[in-house]
C-alpha cells in the first residue's frame, strides 16, 4: 500500500538514526571534509554570501565547504525551520519528484532522503512509500542542516546589493541590521528567487480581503461555507482547491483558459545525466526551444494532487475559461471570461505561478534594468514566442549576471543565480531535486575559480615564500665522482 500523508508510520528508531549520523561522519572523515580554507582573507570581507537556507543553499554551503570555501555566511529571513516554502506556501500533500532522487545529497549515500528514512522507519516502510510526504520533506532538510552543523542565520533579511570598489556591499535587517561586505553573492532564493507571484493585471482593482494568490499566506478556515475559484489548474491551484475543499467550501471552481487538462510533464521524459550536463552547452535556439515548449504544454498537476481535489463532489473544472476582468459586486467578486460570459464568486485563489523580472526584485533596486535578459539576445521564430520566458536573465555559464550594457554594471559578475530564474540558460540544476547537487557542484567549481583568479598574486607569492622541506639532509651523504670509479663488489657472506 502506498504511504500517504495519513500513513506516516508512528514508531521511529532513534538508534537507527544516529547509526546513520556516525556513519556520515565517517564518510566525511574519510574525505578529509571540510578541506582547508585556502581563500587569502581580508579584513571585514566575506568571501560568499549565500542569500536562503533552503535546499539550494544548504547544498551550496555544502559544495563550496567541501571546496575549502569557508569563510562564507548562509542568510534567510524565515525563523528557524521555515526556511522554502515546504511548511508555507507549499500546499500539497506529497511531493512530485520520485522518493529514490538524491536531491542535495551532494553524492553522499549517508545523507539521501533514502538513507533518512530508511534510518527511522525500516526498509520494508520505505519499500511501501508512494511519495515523500511535503512536512517529512522539511523535517529531512532540518536534519540535513543539524547534522552538518549549516550556520545558517535566520531571521536576517537582505534588502539591498551595491558595488563598492571590487566588493559588493549588502544591507541587511531583521536580526542583525547593517552592512555586509562580501566578494561573492549567491542568490539561492528558490522558485520565485528572480522575480515574484504572477499577479495578473485583471486582479488588481479588486480588492484584497476578496483575493489571495497561491504564494501568500491564506486563512482557509474562512473559507467555509463559501464559493471559491481558483484561476489556473497547475500543481499550486489544485493543491489550494484542496486546501479549500477540505476546509468546507461551498464549491470551488477551477477557471481554466485552456480548453484542455494538460496531462504530459515532457520535461519527465528526456530527463537525464546527458540532459543535465548537455543543456547549458546548446545553442541559444535549442535551450529555448526546450524551455519554450515545456512551457506551452504546461506541467500537468500530479495525478494524486488532482484527485485530491476531484474526490469532492462540489469540485468543478472549467476549461476555455480565460478571465479578462474581475470586478467587485456587493461583497462578492464577479469574473468575466472572454467568450462573454461571467461568474459571481466569494472568493478568488490565483494559480498563475511566478513570473521571472529581476526588476521586482528590490535587492537590485534600478540597477536590476543592467541584467541582461533572453528577449535581449534571442528573437524566437514565429510559433515558438513567450513573453515570460524572454524575461528569464541570460547567464553565463558560471551562473553569473551579464550585464545589458557593456561597463555599466561590471559588479554582476559577482552575483551568482543558483534559483529558479537560472533554468532557461542553465537547466534544471538550481532549484529542483533531481539535478540540484550537479549545479551545486558546477557552481562551487565556478566561485573557486573566480576567487583564485582574483588572489593569483597572493597564491604566486605563497608558492615562492613556501619553505617547509621534504627532505632534512641527512637521507644521503655526498661522494666526489673519480675518473675510472668502479661499483663496489658485494661480497658473499
Amino acid at each position: 500500500m502506498a504511504c500517504t500523508m495519513n500513513q506516516i508510520p508512528s514508531s521511529i528508531d532513534s538508534k537507527g538514526l544516529a547509526v546513520l549520523e556516525a556513519r556520515l561522519k565517517d564518510d566525511l572523515d574519510f574525505l578529509c571534509y571540510p578541506s582547508k580554507d585556502w581563500v587569502p582573507q581580508q579584513d571585514g570581507v566575506t568571501d560568499v554570501v549565500i542569500i536562503g537556507g533552503g535546499m539550494c543553499g544548504m547544498v551550496a554551503w555544502l559544495a563550496m565547504t567541501t571546496g575549502g570555501i569557508r569563510n562564507m555566511r548562509i542568510l534567510d529571513r524565515a525563523t528557524k525551520g521555515y526556511e522554502g516554502p515546504w511548511l508555507g506556501y507549499a500546499r500539497m500533500e506529497t511531493l512530485r519528484s520520485p522518493k529514490f532522487l538524491t536531491g542535495p545529497a551532494y553524492g553522499h549515500g549517508s545523507l539521501t532522503f533514502q538513507a533518512w528514512y530508511r534510518a527511522q522507519f525500516g526498509t520494508e516502510a520505505w519499500d511501501s512509500l508512494d511519495k515523500i510526504p511535503r512536512t517529512m520533506w522539511m523535517d529531512y532538510l532540518s536534519w540535513y542542516r543539524d547534522v552538518l552543523e549549516v550556520p545558517i542565520e535566520n531571521g536576517v533579511s537582505v534588502d539591498h546589493v551595491e558595488p563598492e570598489g571590487e566588493l559588493l556591499k549588502l544591507t541587511v535587517s531583521g536580526a542583525e541590521t547593517g552592512t555586509i561586505m562580501t566578494r561573492k553573492l549567491v542568490f539561492a532564493t528558490g522558485r520565485d528567487g528572480t522575480g515574484g507571484p504572477n499577479i495578473p493585471d485583471f486582479i488588481k482593482g479588486l480588492p484584497a480581503h476578496l483575493w489571495a494568490h497561491t504564494a501568500d499566506e491564506i486563512d482557509f478556515a474562512s473559507l467555509k461555507d463559501k464559493r471559491v475559484a481558483v484561476i489556473g489548474v497547475g500543481a499550486s491551484a489544485v493543491d489550494n482547491s484542496a486546501e479549500a475543499l477540505e476546509h468546507g467550501a461551498t464549491e470551488v471552481r477551477h477557471l481554466v483558459r485552456r480548453k484542455e487538462m494538460p496531462t504530459i510533464n515532457k520535461m519527465m521524459g528526456i530527463g537525464s545525466y546527458g540532459f543535465t550536463a548537455g543543456y547549458a552547452e546548446l545553442p541559444d535556439e535549442w535551450r529555448w526551444r526546450f524551455m519554450q515548449y515545456s512551457f506551452a504544454t504546461q506541467t500537468p498537476s500530479p495525478r494524486g494532487s488532482t484527485l485530491r481535489v476531484s474526490r469532492h463532489p462540489n469540485a468543478y473544472f472549467h476549461f476555455n475559461k480565460a478571465t479578462t476582468r474581475i470586478e467587485q459586486s456587493g461583497s462578492c467578486a464577479r469574473i468575466h471570461f472572454a467568450d462573454g460570459t461571467s461568474y459571481e464568486t466569494d472568493f478568488v485563489i490565483l494559480g498563475t505561478g511566478f513570473v521571472i523580472d529581476p526588476m521586482a526584485r528590490t535587492e537590485f533596486g534600478d540597477k536590476a534594468a543592467e541584467i541582461l535578459l533572453w528577449h535581449d539576445v534571442y528573437t524566437a521564430p514565429d510559433g515558438e514566442e513567450s513573453d515570460d520566458l524572454g524575461r528569464f536573465p541570460y547567464l553565463n555559464s558560471d551562473f553569473t549576471f551579464r550585464e545589458k550594457t557593456p561597463g555599466k554594471a561590471p559588479w554582476l559578475k559577482n552575483v551568482y543565480c543558483f534559483n529558479y530564474g537560472a533554468s532557461a540558460s542553465l537547466g534544471k540544476v538550481s532549484g529542483d531535486i533531481p539535478g540540484i547537487s550537479d549545479g551545486a557542484a558546477w557552481l562551487c567549481r565556478a566561485v573557486a575559480a573566480s576567487l583564485y583568479s582574483e588572489d593569483i598574486g597572493a597564491h604566486w607569492q605563497g608558492m615562492q615564500d613556501y619553505d617547509t622541506p621534504e627532505l632534512l639532509g641527512d637521507e644521503w651523504e655526498p661522494t666526489e665522482l673519480q675518473a675510472g670509479a668502479r661499483p663496489k663488489e658485494s661480497q658473499a657472506v
